[in-house]
């Protein structure tokens, strides 16, 4: 270590205090009477304090990327400050509205943390995920090879199934530049972790192709081993259970010697020259608050494999909670927080110190800051979308297969944008049709790799892989796919290279992506989730492969325009809107709810006047457009989304014979509908693009309304209140099962003659 170390240890006490300050004052505030806490982790923090210090004080590069624990975002704060990216107002701000985030977030939080954290396991990722999308963009650009990528997450979070699918993944094993560092704390939010997993955690870390470090004890516990005999201590410490360790922390310092030395005689003897404040110093010299150690096993990082790093804490080190089995969410109290002031030298009436520039520590935090210096990244502008691609579509489509057909037309037409698309799979290309874009554009790999079947003429996808693909596919783990998907679309303004990502995805499995894709927008990303083939219209797969909340998924996420199309010019409108709003500031993402079953697009009665066909075209992307006009006021209307549109129009036929007029009315995208109702009450919060609130009468005429759509009914119930009139909604409300289209149809109430008869009970109804 090129730093001295009595510097270095008044840095990081320095860093103690001001990250448990920042919890103390945002606690401190006047009471908003709303009777809720403010909360904040302290004891997590100070776990997190050596490791930190060592790293960014370190071995730590402007060109490295760190993603860190949510619960020791004050730490980061704190380093913030001292190295001046950060202005000493925020300190008592944390959790306040305007203030510091309660966890790290680079798109909320003033000092722009590398990565955004807080969903446990989902931030510590996304370094993974980030080394990926900057490989990708290295072999698309001239952006040059830099820095690594860090994770620092806590010990809990690998109970967490995303970590292991992230570790698990093949492509991950050859990402030299991925460095986790896990505090091995022993503690969760309510107890003590029981047992001793490291040795299970080290071999799965192993064998999954990763370099296995550790810093578990400091020098002052290496010397006792390194004495005659020390070895038992060694074997004492190490063969004692989480819970006991944890209770002899907390074991006073004249009871102690007793408690760890039982009646094992060379053990006393080994300590008999220690005070008893010795012998508990001792006992929590581990590895992950020794600065030196740290530094030491951060130099053996290869950068042939990722590597994880076992850094061995107590939590709540240094204050006076420390190793407390509930200090999760403890709080110091003021006689507690005095005592610590006064311990470090501090005044709490004047926490936000910052070290005189001419003192020792002052310049070094000058010269750090000087080495993490970031210039700001240049954002270059994606290239211009086309609307459409001039493609007619006649006889009979699915939007699923539209999918591929656009991508293919895209490469074709407008080479510039394509070449910014990267599509994302879990091994379901080909049954998601994007086969064809695939043979375009091929596959990528950071190394070009041999294709052994470059012979075999009967394969439907050819699997060329090379570091010029544009499709990345990963394991069967859609946590990994929307994981890559945040951060490639993330590039925009991390890299400063915009990037067009599409991720395809069967559609009942949506919602299991959904948190890492949510959370992965909440954190800037930008992306296009496709779910196909979707609703219980896939009736030949059975009941688990029928999504039926996913519309509502689309409907209430932030930050997300969904689609639903009927016909094929619909998806690719909708696809070209979804590529327009991507890689910018302001930027959104999408999601696209596509199906496999193939509808005639004469139905779609596509204008043939170009003025007509472009305000087509706008009343789709609106959210929807009138299919079928009856002359005069009809009796009632059927508003209808995706694959059962020709049950909406055989509907409308029956009524007609029966002498009751119905409108067709087909929704395109529910979401934006739903804004164009609360922007006419004043009520829309967000992005106003693309919602047009003179649609809604456009669309709907005042008669009684019949919804229906391949998903859960209560999506479409917000539309009755457009015009305030009667409503009954149809769709999915329980678990499918296989059969014909037309037996599950019926089953469901999708039918032609079960959406007839709603028409008819609800005009009975109104009378």
């Amino acid at each position: 270590m090129s730093v001295d170390e009595r510097v270095l240890q008044e840095v990081q006490q320095r860093v103690l205090w001001l990250a448990t300050s920042i919890v103390q004052a945002a606690n401190s505030r006047p009471d908003d009477r709303s009777g809720l806490k403010v909360g904040g982790h302290q004891a997590s923090s100070a776990s997190m304090v050596g490791v930190m210090t060592a790293l960014w004080f370190g071995r730590l590069t402007a060109d490295d990327r760190v993603s860190v624990k949510p619960h020791a975002s004050p730490v980061l704060h704190a380093l913030s400050f001292l190295l001046g990216r950060l202005d000493a107002s925020y300190l008592p701000r944390l959790r306040e509205y305007g203030g510091l985030q309660p966890y790290p977030s680079r798109t909320k939080d003033p000092d722009t943390p590398d990565y955004s954290t807080g969903s446990v396991g989902i931030g510590a990722t996304a370094p993974v995920w980030g080394a990926v999308a900057r490989r990708y963009v290295e072999t698309h650009s001239d952006l040059k090879p830099a820095g690594r990528q860090i994770s620092l997450l806590g010990d809990a979070e690998l109970d967490e199934g995303a970590i292991w699918e992230c570790v698990a993944d093949p492509a991950v094993q050859r990402l030299g530049e991925v460095l986790w560092v896990v505090d091995l704390n022993r503690q969760s939010l309510d107890r003590i972790v029981p047992d001793i997993a490291i040795g299970r955690w080290m071999g799965m870390f192993a064998a999954a192709g990763w370099q296995v470090l550790e810093a578990k004890y400091g020098r002052r516990l290496q010397a006792l081993f390194a004495r005659p005999d020390g070895a038992r201590l060694r074997e004492r410490i190490d063969g004692m259970g989480n819970e006991e360790y944890q209770w002899l922390l907390r074991s006073a310092p004249d009871v102690l010697r007793d408690r760890l030395v039982g009646d094992d005689y060379a053990l006393r003897v080994l300590l008999e020259d220690l005070t008893d404040l010795e012998v508990s110093a001792a006992l929590r010299d581990l590895g992950g608050h020794d600065l030196v150690l740290l530094d030491e096993v951060f130099s053996q990082v290869s950068s042939d494999c990722p590597t994880v790093v076992f850094a061995y804490t107590v939590k709540g080190r240094g204050l006076p909670i420390e190793g407390h089995p509930g200090n999760h969410s403890a709080l110091l109290t003021a006689e507690q927080y005095a005592g610590f002031a006064a311990a470090v030298g501090m005044s709490p009436d004047e926490p936000w110190q910052a070290f005189d520039a001419s003192s020792e520590a002052g310049r070094l935090c000058a010269e750090v800051a000087a080495r993490l210096h970031r210039e700001p990244v240049a954002l270059l502008e994606p290239p211009a979308v086309p609307v459409e691609l001039g493609r007619s579509y006649r006889g009979l489509h699915s939007t699923q297969a539209t999918l591929g057909r656009v991508l293919t037309d895209l490469a074709r037409d407008a080479p510039d944008v394509a070449a910014r698309v990267v599509t994302v799979s879990p091994d379901v290309a080909s049954s998601t049709n994007t086969g064809g874009w695939i043979n375009k554009v091929g596959v990528w790999s950071a190394q070009d790799r041999r294709d052994w079947f470059a012979d075999d003429g009967d394969r439907l996808v050819r699997w060329r892989e090379t570091s010029s693909g544009q499709h990345v596919e990963l394991g069967i783990a859609e946590t990994n796919l929307v994981g890559l998907l945040g951060e490639l679309g993330s590039t925009w303004s991390t890299l400063g290279q915009p990037l067009l990502p599409i991720g395809t995805v069967y559609d009942p499995f949506v919602a299991r992506a959904l948190e890492p894709w949510v959370f992965g927008t909440y954190a800037g990303g930008q992306s296009i989730l496709v779910g196909t083939p979707s609703g219980v219209t896939l009736a030949a797969e059975g009941g688990a492969h029928q999504s039926i909340t996913t519309p509502s998924i689309g409907l209430e996420t932030p930050g997300v325009t969904a689609y639903e199309p009927a016909f094929a010019v619909e998806a690719e409108w909708c696809l070209l809107d979804a590529l327009s709003r991507l890689g910018r500031p302001g930027g959104e993402s999408a999601y696209l709810r596509l199906t496999t079953r193939p509808l005639d697009q004469a139905l779609c009665a596509l204008p043939d006047d170009p003025a007509e066909r472009e305000q087509r075209r706008r009343d789709v992307l609106a959210g929807g457009y009138r299919l079928r006009t009856v002359e005069g006021d009809p009796d009632v209307v059927l508003a209808v989304v995706g694959a059962v549109v020709p049950e909406a129009l055989q509907a409308a036929d029956r009524l007609t014979e029966l002498g009751v007029q119905a409108d067709v009315s087909v929704v395109t995208s529910y979401d934006r509908l739903w804004r164009a109702v609360q922007l006419r009450r004043g009520l829309l919060r967000g992005p106003a693009h693309g919602v047009d609130e003179t649609l809604l009468d456009r669309l709907l005429r005042p008669a009684p309304l019949v919804t229906l759509l391949d998903g859960h009914p209560h999506t479409l119930a917000f539309l009755g209140t457009v015009h305030r009139v009667p409503v009954t909604c149809l769709g999915v409300q329980e678990f499918g099962q296989a059969g014909s289209l037309a037996d599950v149809q019926r089953h469901h109430g999708l039918d032609a003659q079960a959406v007839a008869d709603a028409a008819l009970d609800l005009l009975d109804e109104v009378g």
